[in-house]
């Protein structure tokens, strides 16, 4: 089969394609065809050298896709719903960016009703990524606010709408007037230009009907840069989630700032987790994401589509900054 590998550390340009091995199921595994693979910026780190993959996992790229099922492992049985034959669309740990992968079942869901297959692809990270970090390690209700950094990429566009949906007010940052309309659209009812407008300020103006303003939760893919802005735009009780480090790893904190607001900050990954946590995280994904999709509430937000002989590209696009929502590999 056909599959993308990074010859070593570098740019785009050290994307080559492969000739690999068709992998083979192994217990409670399915082989799926692949039709399309989402980009993520864990596939971008793992370009440059910083976030290798998980240890046993396959050096090929990507995390999410979405296919046929096309062989099942031991254990995996007819009328499970992964028959052959089967359109669905897996979180996994490494191995998307070719024409096959093996998947987990417990990571495994069918594509929703009404969605491509295709389209699907960019569906299980983003999905995972906010429902995980959000609700089940933030433990965000209905009614807070939630502030979101990079709102125009998959996690940020998927957030807007998924939190929406969850009953939530969302304000997003965001660097030009077309991404910030973007979300507005999306369903952000606060936005902000973070090279124009102090973002502490602006949050903090809109919840000052409260007595004490600040953000409830924030999501951030930014890191050591904006940890102390962050921490000083929560509001009492407020949870800093940091899932990204863009703006790099190390940082100073006034402790005494966070403990002031009685806050948190919550660090984690999604693509290391043990098996059964990314299970338990797909199975909340199919219980209460899917329905948002089957009544409307969220749309897949594709940006554009590469071919599978086009990742150089797909990568040198997705490094621009410039997509929103979801850059995706089409198997051609």
């Amino acid at each position: 089969m056909r599959a993308i590998e990074y010859t070593e550390a570098g740019g785009p340009d050290v994307i080559n394609v492969a000739t690999r091995p068709v992998p083979q199921p192994g217990p409670g595994e399915v082989l799926i065809k692949v039709a399309a693979a989402g980009l993520n910026r864990a596939d971008v780190a793992q370009r440059r050298g910083v976030y290798p993959p998980p240890a046993g996992e396959s050096d090929i790229p990507g995390l999410e896709v979405s296919g046929t099922v096309v062989e099942r492992g031991p254990g995996v049985q007819i009328g499970q719903g992964y028959d052959d034959g089967a359109h669905v669309c897996a979180l996994l740990a490494a191995g998307g960016y070719a024409e096959y992968v093996v998947a987990p079942v417990a990571q495994t869901v069918p594509v929703p009703a009404g969605v491509s297959l295709v389209d699907a692809a960019g569906l299980p990270e983003a999905a995972a990524t906010v429902w995980s970090n959000l609700v089940m390690e933030a433990g965000i209700e209905p009614g807070e606010r939630l502030l979101v950094h990079g709102a125009s990429g998959g996690i940020g566009s998927a957030a807007i709408q998924i939190m929406t949906a969850y009953g939530v007010d969302v304000a997003v940052t965001g660097s030009t007037a077309g991404k910030l309309e973007y979300a507005r659209e999306l369903g952000a009812d606060v936005v902000i230009d973070y090279g124009a407008e102090d973002f502490v300020e602006r949050i903090r103006e809109a919840t000052n009907d409260r007595d004490e303003p600040g953000a409830d939760v924030i999501l951030d893919v930014v890191g050591a840069k904006y940890l102390e802005r962050n921490v000083e735009a929560l509001g009492t009780g407020g949870r800093l989630v940091v899932i990204g480090m863009t703006g790099g790893a190390r940082a100073e904190l006034d402790l005494s700032k966070l403990m002031a607001r009685r806050g948190r900050i919550i660090a984690t990954t999604l693509r290391a987790r043990p098996a059964e946590e990314k299970a338990r995280i797909m199975q909340e994904v199919r219980e209460h994401v899917w329905p948002m999709i089957t009544h409307k509430h969220l749309t897949v937000t594709t940006d554009r589509v590469f071919g599978l002989s086009q990742a150089r590209e797909s990568h040198e696009y997705f490094d621009s900054g410039e997509h929103r929502g979801k850059v995706l590999l089409v198997v051609d």
